[in-house]
């Protein structure tokens, strides 16, 4: 893929990961937040990636961005795409690697039921846009050049538009990974986002955290 200006919305550890791994492969990065000028993870990191790093609030970034990526906590997901507008979105590959996971009871549990999910959400919530759920299955340290024992491991993605997830398997190449596991429509969302549970699950149960990912085994 050619230098393309990206807009990522959320300053936190995934977002701040995306964003170092475009810069790393020449494209123009944008971090939104509520205040660019009050986060310190924002600002940080502009200095850390120099010129093509950039940083504003979540309208300045979606603007931004010919690819927007939504790396928000599900709990501010709405607000950073309310804040954005959502004519900001309108006709842009929108990568979705939010997860709605409620904490509320102990344990993680899905937000969004098994009849609904955060991907076929956010696509409701932007109409215009064609969004793609992808990288919501590992822990932000593997989400670019996943170097881990019998690699590379396995994304699936799931999105209602041909063309955007032909552009997200370009980028999934880019960053290390092979070719995607394509579940369908966004409706696949609903498979995607318990696997983040059970990748969370192993993490709490063997107290290890961020080398695990998930591979499909091929008989052929």
């Amino acid at each position: 893929m050619g230098p393309t200006k990206i807009g990522i919305l959320g300053t936190g550890d995934v977002g701040r990961t995306l964003g170092t791994g475009f810069i790393a492969r020449g494209h123009d990065v944008k971090l939104g937040s509520r205040d660019a000028k009050k986060s310190e993870n924002a600002q940080a990191w502009v200095k850390e990636n120099g010129a093509k790093a950039g940083a504003g609030t979540f309208a300045e970034a979606a603007r931004h961005g010919e690819i927007i990526v939504l790396a928000t906590l599900w709990t501010g997901t709405k607000e950073a795409i309310d804040s954005a507008g959502p004519d900001s979105f309108a006709g842009k590959l929108v990568i979705d690697a939010t997860n709605p996971i409620d904490f509320s009871g102990g344990g993680p549990k899905l937000a969004v039921g098994l009849n609904d999910s955060g991907g076929e959400t956010v696509q409701r919530w932007l109409p215009k846009a064609h969004v793609v759920k992808c990288f919501n299955i590992v822990g932000h340290g593997l989400m670019v050049d996943p170097k881990i024992a019998g690699g590379p491991p396995d994304m699936w993605i799931a999105g209602n538009d041909e063309g955007a997830k032909k552009k997200v398997a370009e980028i999934l190449r880019d960053f290390g990974w092979g070719p995607p596991l394509d579940t369908g429509g966004i409706e696949g969302s609903r498979l995607l986002e318990p696997m983040c549970i059970l990748w969370v699950n192993y993490g709490v149960r063997t107290g290890k955290w961020g080398g695990h990912a998930f591979k499909l085994l091929r008989a052929e």
